[in-house]
């Protein structure tokens, strides 16, 4: 049984782990000047970045099910540390382009702390742990963009990896100190490991729901935040990387909203929390598209747009955690990997969006895309309800 410092702790050290992976979307601008490289080139580092993060899930995630968690999350982190340090001295685009790789690859503890935290909450409270959880990574996530800004302009984009290393040598001595053992049930080797997940594909279509609608959703939020540093570096607004990463502060307003949405999935339909989801996804893209030079709907449109976020991502998360309970791990990795897959695809749609038609193009995108969400939770929707099955 987990006491509430146990879940704050998680959640503290979840968001500054998951803030690894964010530095580098307001650093752009910087680097793109440090290489001499145009604005969409320097971007690459964003989804590079988060195909390092899949690429960690699905390889690395896993193994919680087989080794004690609490050692696999010490070791990774030092693992973080090392790759921190490499974009921090790298003299060319490829070694920064290489070690975004690593750093994704190695920021993978948040998805070894939320499954940790599931095994050992009550059925009960399940989803209000994971709320909370989810929180700090929320909060990390989009505070990190602040954050980075703001050191960015003042001593340099380096300055911001050297600042991610210190801090997670800071968690790794927390971690040891405080975090609990967890030993799994899974007695197979690593192949098999591997090959049970992809029977889980098969015969979980909660899973293949939650995996798809999170793939496209992630696509959405990574789309906006990569995309959103071009547009407001450029005409009418001409705000530096300082500026920029300020805007992180409205979403991190909007990651309050986790824990509530948490306690809502512990209901006997958590479905209809997606639905909420998509419709604040819809609203914000409308008042990014009547932005113009009212910054005020701007600032609306991203709380609006995290909270929209948090309504499915959370909702998504709980219900697998319900699925089979030995299996968090693997069934995590499934839908994370799933899901950041989805985030680096949107980085990348994003800036070719913007390449081609600015922010009006980049808004009939979004737009698109959540519709086709709408219309695969409608297809799933009449599934669940054929099978008797609201989960």
């Amino acid at each position: 049984m987990l006491k509430r410092a146990d879940i704050l702790l998680m959640a503290f050290c979840t968001g500054l782990i998951v803030a690894n992976i964010y530095y580098c979307q307001p650093l752009v601008i910087l680097i793109a000047k440090d290489f001499d490289l145009t604005e969409p080139v320097a971007g690459k580092i964003t989804y590079l970045t988060q195909i390092g993060y899949a690429l960690g899930l699905f390889l690395l995630v896993p193994l919680g099910d087989m080794f004690e968690r609490k050692k696999q999350i010490l070791v990774i982190t030092g693992l973080a540390i090392l790759a921190l340090l490499v974009a921090a001295v790298s003299q060319s685009f490829f070694i920064l382009e290489v070690a975004s790789i690593l750093i994704g690859a190695c920021s993978i503890v948040p998805q070894l702390i939320l499954p940790l935290a599931a095994n050992l909450s009550t059925d009960e409270n399940r989803g209000a742990n994971i709320g909370v959880i989810m929180s700090g990574l929320l909060v990390g996530i989009l505070a990190s963009r602040a954050v980075s800004g703001s050191i960015g302009f003042w001593l340099g984009w380096r300055a911001v990896y050297y600042m991610a290393a210190g801090i997670c040598g800071l968690l790794i001595f927390l971690m040891a100190k405080r975090f609990p053992q967890s030993y799994p049930h899974f007695k197979g080797s690593y192949k098999e490991l591997m090959r049970s997940m992809f029977g889980y594909i098969k015969t979980q279509p909660a899973l293949r729901e939650t995996s798809i609608i999170n793939f496209l959703a992630f696509a959405i939020i990574s789309a906006f935040w990569t995309t959103m540093v071009l547009f407001l570096a450029n005409p009418p607004f001409n705000f530096q990387t300082l500026q920029i990463g300020l805007f992180g502060i409205a979403g991190a307003a909007g990651a309050l909203a986790a824990p509530l949405v948490g306690k809502l999935s512990d209901g006997n339909n958590p479905r209809k929390n997606l639905m909420i989801g998509f419709i604040l996804q819809l609203i914000s893209i409308a008042l990014f598209y009547f932005t113009n030079s009212h910054l005020y709907l701007f600032v609306i449109g991203i709380v609006l747009i995290d909270i929209g976020q948090q309504a499915i991502h959370v909702t998504n998360q709980t219900r697998i955690y319900t699925l089979i309970p030995e299996a968090r791990n693997r069934l995590n990795t499934i839908f994370m990997s799933v899901s950041f897959i989805g985030a680096s695809c949107g980085s990348a749609l994003g800036l070719w969006l913007w390449d081609r038609g600015g922010w009006t193009l980049f808004c009939y995108g979004m737009t698109g895309i959540i519709v086709l969400n709408i219309l695969i939770y409608q297809f799933y929707g009449k599934k669940n309800h054929n099978l008797n099955n609201p989960l």
